[in-house]
């Protein structure tokens, strides 16, 4: 196991700590039953995590979690125990006991993942020597406070990274561990110890932070690196100046100068920013990765553009409606009688073609206005103008979803059902009756566009079928008629399309209702 060597002053701390290995004791508020089960090596199965916690104490269940699709470990588990006893002298025995050749790391299992995520007592610990383990920092942690995770970042060949992570179960020790243990020799390292940060808070952490670099443009061809130096070196220590240049080595008018202190980085820049020098105005300011410049660029662009947008609230109206022959010139002669246009433009396709819309922008609200009461609706070349305060993109979409939001289903009056060929019960087209088999059900559909109400015998056009109307059937079984032709009122033969069957058999029931 690998020695943590501390500065002995750390250890004069009156904490009441917990038992190696986190005990049940603290702010759990849980009956502390299940244990999770980390770092396990891809190979360890079921039976070799039973075998081994089933040593220290009869185990209740456990499971090595996997891929639902590739049935691979996911390099954890759980296993569960009877009583808190059996699994907190568990977690004290076997923390970091290797397994397949892999130290495992044990801690409870907290089933509410709000407490797993909020990050409440978590520390980071950074420029650890690479001979801490798991072990050795958490026997390093342990003192101040009862610890629910312990881990050494690691690469895949298992060598430390550096950095490691200590989450206890108070605020409190987190705290005292950070206040004592910042700053001090660990196996000859200063280490850094403070809050664990999600990368969301550390980048925005870090857009906040002092920077040191500086960035310089706009220089002369002329300007060197000593007369950057020498500019720059009186507002405090400089580590290092830079002029970039092309592969012909010449200037490109650009460079950077770092410094050692980032408050003397803050006092160039402010007082640099604007210096002219060889006759250059240079720009100075903090030196910003690429990403950083396109989003800051984008930033402004959207300001820039927001900005016009709310100046010319007012001036700006569109124009739709307009004829072919109508460009940019006789745009502007028509409404050059109602105040300064300060742009003309006619809308027109790759092609050239109009679009048939433009816009006029004026100098002043009164002249767009009195602009839009006078030409709305004016023909011009047989066609009437449509004149509007031209908007944003998105303040028309928004007025369209709201005018749609406002919109209520429009009532309509009950429809005649459009009639059925046959009468309820009867057959639809092209159905056959089988013995045993219930009628069909008829779907009604309703009146509209392009409806034909459909006439049975005894009916008029327009009127309600006739009371007690009856359509004989011809049941399966019944003989068809002879080759080359069928007898008049002969038997049907089998399968033959219902239309024809009711073509034959109109004449029957028309006379019935003459009669």
């Amino acid at each position: 196991m690998a020695q943590v060597q501390v500065q002995p002053s750390v250890m004069n701390v009156n904490v009441n700590a917990a038992a190696p290995g986190g005990g049940a004791g603290g702010a759990n508020q849980f009956v502390p039953t299940s244990l999770y089960v980390g770092d396990l090596d891809v190979n360890v199965s079921d039976s070799q995590l039973y075998d081994l916690f089933n040593h220290v104490a009869q185990v209740v269940s456990v499971r090595v979690c996997r891929d639902l699709t590739t049935r691979r470990s996911l390099g954890y588990g759980y296993v569960n125990y009877g009583n808190p006893q059996d699994a907190s002298r568990a977690l004290e025995v076997l923390n970091f006991t290797p397994l397949n050749g892999k130290p495992i790391r044990v801690m409870y299992s907290h089933r509410d993942p709000s407490i797993r995520k909020s990050g409440a007592g978590n520390i980071f610990i950074k420029n650890l020597d690479k001979a801490i383990d798991h072990k050795a920092l958490h026997e390093t942690f342990s003192v101040f406070g009862n610890i629910l995770s312990c881990k050494v970042a690691t690469d895949a060949s298992g060598q430390s990274k550096g950095y490691g992570f200590v989450q206890y179960d108070s605020d409190e020790a987190a705290q005292k561990a950070i206040e004592k243990l910042n700053g001090m020799l660990l196996n000859d390292k200063q280490v850094y110890v403070g809050p664990f940060l999600r990368k969301q808070e550390r980048d925005m952490a870090v857009d906040k932070a002092k920077f040191t670099n500086v960035f310089v443009k706009n220089l002369s061809e002329t300007t060197n690196e000593e007369d950057l130096k020498k500019t720059f070196s009186e507002f405090g220590t400089i580590t290092s100046v830079a002029i970039m240049k092309d592969e012909d080595g010449k200037s490109k008018c650009f460079g950077f100068i770092n410094f050692e202190n980032p408050e003397d980085a803050a006092k160039s820049v402010e007082a640099l920013n604007g210096h002219k020098f060889d006759n250059k105005e240079w720009f100075v300011g903090k030196a910003q990765k690429k990403s950083e410049r396109e989003q800051e660029l984008k930033l402004r662009f959207e300001q820039s553009v927001k900005e016009a947008a709310d100046k010319s609230q007012g001036l700006n109206l569109y124009i739709k409606n307009l004829d072919d022959s109508i460009n940019d010139e006789k745009l502007r002669e028509l409404f050059s009688s109602f105040g300064q246009i300060t742009s003309c433009k006619v809308m027109r396709d790759p092609s050239g073609i109009s679009r048939g819309s433009g816009f006029v922008a004026f100098s002043t609200p009164e002249e767009a206005s009195r602009a839009l009461s006078e030409m709305n609706g004016k023909m011009v070349v047989s066609k009437p103008l449509f004149v509007a305060l031209a908007q944003r993109k998105e303040e028309r979409r928004a007025r369209l979803q709201a005018q749609f939001s406002q919109l209520r289903p429009v009532a309509i009056g009950p429809v005649a059902p459009r009639l059925p060929m046959y009468p309820p019960g009867g057959p639809g087209l092209g159905q056959q009756i089988f013995y045993g088999q219930p009628p069909p059900a008829i779907i009604s559909s309703q009146a509209g566009f392009g409806y034909q109400q459909q006439l049975v015998p005894g009916m008029r056009p327009g009127g309600a079928p006739m009371p007690n109307f009856f359509m004989p059937m011809v049941q399966q079984g019944q003989q068809g008629p002879r080759p080359g032709g069928r007898r008049p009122g002969g038997p049907v033969q089998q399968g033959q399309p219902p239309v024809q069957l009711m073509q034959q058999q109109v004449p029957a029931f028309v006379n019935l209702v003459r009669h």
